[in-house]
């Protein structure tokens, strides 16, 4: 779904991004792993067109998508739960989800499997964004990324600073999306349990390059959570 050849970024003369290239599969659940600053976000915002590339390419379903517009990579497909979930305060919950389906057609509902996934949305739909919890928030920036029926979906940092029982309600979502073989999903993640347990294959990155790379199968044994902790 997803494949990235030899990508480079920089800001002005800070090289962050060097050479990577991986690809997501849909069907499964991509990890990318790797401690505070090393350009796990940077990477995200390139892939979203939020941040421009200095070389290397960006093809999604097929299609060269490097040069598009952020606008035009969500409308191809791309979902995308920002770190701190910026989800919009003063509106409603239900106008969160709204503002998820701005690329479909006009009078298109709310896909009625969000509120499967995360009852307390159903329940708290008149309320404002601002008013719910963090745990709370973040269900409500997944729904609205998942409202447009994504063909990739990319979460940066699900699990930061929520509490572990909504923690354990996401991890079931995403294993429950990955298995329906409707979307690929590209998850960055620090919490290493949460990834591990999700995982189909991990990257680990370090200074804008890969380190490890492999099935989620083997990261124990790989030593990626002794990794993370060097």
């Amino acid at each position: 779904m997803l494949q990235i050849d030899s990508l480079h970024q920089a800001y002005g003369g800070s090289h962050i991004l060097r050479g990577l290239s991986f690809t997501v599969e849909t069907g499964k659940v991509t990890t990318l792993l790797g401690r505070n600053g090393v350009g796990k976000t940077t990477l995200l915002k390139a892939l979203m067109g939020l941040v421009p590339t200095r070389s290397g390419s960006i093809t999604f379903d097929g299609r060269d998508i490097t040069a598009l517009a952020p606008h035009d990579r969500v409308r191809a497909g791309i979902g995308y739960v920002p770190q701190g979930r910026e989800i919009f305060p003063r509106l409603t919950v239900e106008e969160n989800l709204l503002m998820g389906l701005a690329t479909q057609k006009s009078g298109t509902r709310i896909p009625e499997r969000i509120f499967d996934m995360f009852p307390v949305l159903r329940q708290m739909l008149h309320r404002r964004g601002g008013d719910l919890s963090g745990g709370q928030q973040q269900q409500l920036a997944i729904g609205r990324a998942l409202a447009m029926g994504p063909k990739l979906l990319i979460l940066d940092e699900p699990t930061e600073g929520i509490q572990p029982s909504i923690i354990k309600d996401i991890e079931r979502a995403i294993r429950t999306l990955a298995q329906s073989g409707e979307m690929a999903i590209l998850l960055v993640e620090q919490y290493y349990d949460f990834a591990e347990s999700l995982a189909d294959q991990y990257l680990l990155m370090e200074r804008g390059e890969f380190i490890m790379r492999g099935s989620g199968e083997t990261m124990p044994s790989d030593g990626v959570r002794e990794a993370l902790a060097v």
